[in-house]
């Protein structure tokens, strides 16, 4: 039998276009595996520039200033750190805005909070 019969000739292609076809699932399961990841690191970072920002409130600073500095570059622009101030402690809230790998979804903000004492 030296040539293929005519119904492996047919089968030819079937494997790559099958592949083209899981190809988008498998982009779609990839960005939404990297913007998981981008949740949880944007989280961390709130609590990060929280934390920073509750002690130089604390210590007579810039909570604002402290939690900008705290957090990486590329998310610095849409962090804000308010403050206020009760009794002996300073309580501030960063919230830091998450980014999307996908133009036209919003998966809102990213918001911790932390107290720390007045140091007098």
């Amino acid at each position: 039998m030296p040539y293929p019969s005519r119904g492996r000739r047919r089968d030819r292609g079937q494997v790559a276009l099958e592949y083209l076809g899981f190809l988008p699932v498998l982009i779609v399961v990839a960005m939404a595996a990297v913007q998981l990841g981008l949740i949880a690191y944007t989280a961390q970072q709130a609590g990060t520039a929280a934390r920073a920002g509750a002690r130089s409130a604390s210590l007579d600073g810039s909570a604002q200033e402290a939690c900008a500095t705290a957090v990486s570059d590329w998310l610095a622009d849409g962090t804000s750190c308010p403050s206020s101030y009760g009794g002996d402690e300073v309580t501030v809230t960063a919230t830091v805005d998450i980014p999307s790998i996908v133009p036209g979804w919003d998966f809102g903000d990213a918001t911790r909070t932390a107290t720390m004492p007045l140091d007098h």
